[in-house]
């Protein structure tokens, strides 16, 4: 298969319409390269709030509400263009309101056929638990789909190794994610690429990219589009697949084969995967008196 990962720009939209166009300009351009799985960053959805005016857009709990009530109009937008293209789709998430004590970080996922789901974000970032107060949502998923398993760790998420194991009969990680500094892309990018190791595994890492002077929020990004597999046999030596250039907007495309991950998995120079049950009974640590 062939996946298309962004480097995705921010806009100030003046009309829901031209919203629509864009999203219409991204899908078509990556769907007429043959892709057929598009992820979209984190936070990606926060332009919406400029639709509410620079007085909300800038305001960090206000532009969280005016998102999560876009929310629907989006879901239906990703849906037809989904089914027009014949393609899956993680769309940017966005903050949202679904009954939980406080929004949630949300990544919906969408199908060629018509059908949705979504991934929560598990683990929050500081400025996400000290500024946002944006809390944890549903459980890890996994989504059986005609390209395979697909899992999504949100950012911050593809950290954890757990998080990442309990996705490890995914044959794909979706890793959309929202840094300001290059410190953080590469944490978040670091942690794709040991996903990716530990899972024999492919991940595919989103950014959102740019400045913007409106938002409290996202003001400022900095990352690009990869894609990661273990380093090993049927892949390349450094494990990177694809990669665009730092902070330069477009999509990042990568041929991707299952039966790939499936060799590496049964006969690789490694087998982190099948060998991670070994680290417990020795990941005990034993406490030696000072050495002099």
């Amino acid at each position: 298969m062939k996946v298309a990962t962004a480097a995705y720009n921010l806009d100030w939209l003046d009309s829901w319409a031209q919203y629509e166009d864009k999203l219409d300009r991204w899908v078509s351009e990556a769907a007429g390269q043959g892709a057929e799985l598009l992820v979209f960053p984190e936070y990606g959805a926060m332009e919406l709030s400029t639709l509410d005016g620079a007085d909300v857009a800038g305001d960090l709990e206000r532009s969280i509400r005016a998102v999560s009530d876009r929310m629907e109009d989006v879901h239906n937008l990703h849906t037809r263009l989904a089914q027009a293209h014949k393609i899956y789709i993680l769309g940017a998430s966005a903050p949202v309101n679904d009954g939980f004590r406080r929004p949630v970080n949300r990544a919906a996922f969408y199908a060629p056929g018509g059908g949705c789901d979504h991934q929560d974000k598990q683990i929050m970032t500081r400025f996400e638990r000290e500024e946002w107060d944006i809390a944890p949502g549903g459980p890890i998923k996994l989504f059986d789909t005609e390209l395979g398993k697909i899992g999504v760790l949100i950012c911050y998420d593809g950290e954890f190794p757990l998080l990442g194991r309990a996705l490890q009969e995914a044959d794909l990680i979706l890793v959309p994610s929202c840094t300001e500094a290059l410190s953080g892309y590469w944490r978040v990018r670091i942690g794709a690429m040991s996903r990716a190791l530990e899972n024999q595994c492919v991940t595919v890492m989103a950014s959102l990219v740019g400045n913007n002077d409106w938002s409290e929020a996202v003001d400022k990004n900095t990352g690009t589009g990869g894609v990661f597999g273990p380093p090993d046999k049927g892949f390349p030596q450094t494990g990177v697949l694809a990669e665009g250039t730092l902070n330069q907007p477009g999509w990042v495309f990568a041929d991707v084969d299952l039966s790939a991950i499936a060799n590496v998995r049964a006969d690789g120079h490694v087998l982190n995967r099948t060998h991670w049950h070994e680290q417990l009974p020795r990941a005990e640590t034993v406490i030696i008196s000072p050495l002099s």
